[in-house]
């Protein structure tokens, strides 16, 4: 396993753009490298829109940070690094990029690209979310896949499940639409100075 090095603390700016889904569905947020994984974690979940209702992985190069529940690799995976004690900038220096993955059925990854390495400024808040763009896909939807099919049956009204998907989806679903104000004010809340 890796061991973590020792650098002074930063700010990143990371963008996180759920994979192999056209069109892009991203957020990019700042965060101080002194938040663990855990709190990432949470800071994704708000960010996108997931409930938080599945498992959850990192991927840092050949390294896996997990929930405790999975750090014994009881899915095959070997062993993790526990995400409630490893912090960012101990494990992301010298990175550019690494993934997230949600939901081990439907299997969402998200890649995350570090896109700036800032000063630390104490005054901000520890998360916030600066932009983004395209709606969370609903939990269990099938991934990627399911999520391209369910949009396709609600924007065609001849398709055969329309209906059901659009009683499912609501009347005011739109797969291109994200409220930057409420998504920020949520990551705002998760983690606090």
């Amino acid at each position: 396993m890796n061991t973590p090095t020792t650098t002074p603390r930063e700010r990143l700016r990371l963008k996180i753009t759920l994979e192999r889904f056209r069109p892009a569905i991203w957020r990019r947020v700042e965060v101080d490298d002194d938040l663990r994984f855990g709190e990432l974690h949470r800071v994704i979940q708000v960010a996108m829109g997931w409930d938080d209702a599945h498992l959850h992985e990192f991927r840092v190069a050949d390294l896996r940070i997990a929930t405790p529940v999975d750090s014994d690799g009881m899915f095959g995976d070997g062993p993790a690094l526990p995400e409630g004690t490893a912090m960012l900038g101990a494990w992301l220096s010298g990175q550019r990029k690494f993934r997230y993955r949600y939901d081990f059925g439907d299997d969402w990854w998200h890649g995350i690209a570090i896109e700036k390495r800032l000063p630390v400024d104490p005054v901000a808040p520890r998360a916030v979310l600066l932009a983004g763009k395209g709606a969370c896909p609903p939990e269990d939807c099938g991934g990627v896949c399911g999520y391209a099919d369910l949009i396709a049956t609600w924007s065609d009204p001849a398709a055969e499940d329309h209906a059901s998907v659009r009683e499912w989806l609501g009347d005011d679903f739109d797969p291109n639409a994200f409220d930057l104000v409420e998504h920020a004010r949520r990551v705002g809340y998760v983690i606090a100075r």
